[in-house]
């Protein structure tokens, strides 16, 4: 068995017992059930899960990812006194954190949708959903990875934590939205794109409304992508930047990893 397999179990079979991943799980499970049992249509309830999304996950990962971290560095230590490389304890530290973040955003986003399939919910729009909430997991457990790696302190680390969440989630749209007004009278068109793809939280937003007939839903920055790249090479350009900062973040914290002195 090597190295990623042994240390991907190891954080697969932890995560598994943990209750804290059952109940993230049972919570859109409930959460999305509900909302089809008070009468809620297919988009009706991929709007509203959008929203929850876009504010639950990044914090659940950001947060959750950092302490599994730290809570996993006597484990790392031990398996690096052994002739073991590093790349792929990196790539087994990982894993075992993202794919159960992610796995337990499918189960419990995707069951409700199985099952009312025909309330009018859109192939697209549900692949868009879960597609974004998957890839906002992967971003940001490698942003909690690299947080835990750059700070021996615990306390720090999460607190670092909750502040990518809040400028990310919170702070990041409302800088933007003044930097429109103030300046309006200016062709902003362009830096307005890059702003929006530097966020991946407005990238998943994105991701997902370009799928659905809500362009009043979409804000100035979405409105603008749609108008700009349309529908199709649109959701392609959100895909790939969510790609991006599913590599980026996770390449600044495999180099912290083997450089860093355990």
């Amino acid at each position: 068995m090597n190295v990623v397999s042994l240390v991907l179990q190891a954080g697969l079979r932890d995560l598994s017992r943990n209750r804290w991943i059952v109940a993230y799980t049972l919570s859109f499970l409930g959460i999305a059930e509900g909302l089809f049992w008070f009468g809620g249509t297919g988009p009706q309830v991929l709007l509203s899960l959008l929203n929850l999304v876009l504010l639950v996950l990044p914090l659940v990962a950001l947060v959750f990812g950092t302490i599994h971290v730290y809570a996993s560095r006597e484990f790392v230590e031990l398996l690096l006194a052994q002739p073991v490389p590093r790349r792929e304890l990196f790539a087994g530290l990982y894993l075992g954190l993202a794919l159960p973040l992610a796995g337990a955003f499918l189960v419990g986003a995707g069951i409700p949708f199985i099952v009312h399939a025909r309330d009018g919910a859109t192939l697209g729009g549900v692949a868009a959903l879960l597609g974004a909430g998957v890839g906002l997991s992967l971003a940001f457990a490698a942003v909690a990875t690299w947080i835990a790696l750059f700070t021996d302190d615990r306390l720090k680390g999460v607190g670092l934590a909750l502040g990518a969440w809040l400028a990310s989630a919170v702070i990041y749209d409302g800088l933007v939205l003044g930097a429109a007004a103030a300046f309006g009278n200016y062709p902003l068109e362009r830096p307005l794109l890059g702003l929006m793809l530097a966020n991946p939280v407005d990238v998943a937003r994105v991701l997902v409304l370009t799928q659905l007939d809500v362009s009043a839903l979409m804000g100035y920055t979405g409105a603008l992508f749609e108008r700009t790249f349309g529908t199709a090479l649109g959701t392609g350009i959100a895909a790939a930047a969510l790609v991006t900062w599913c590599v980026i973040p996770l390449g600044l914290a495999g180099r912290r990893f083997l450089r860093r002195d355990f």
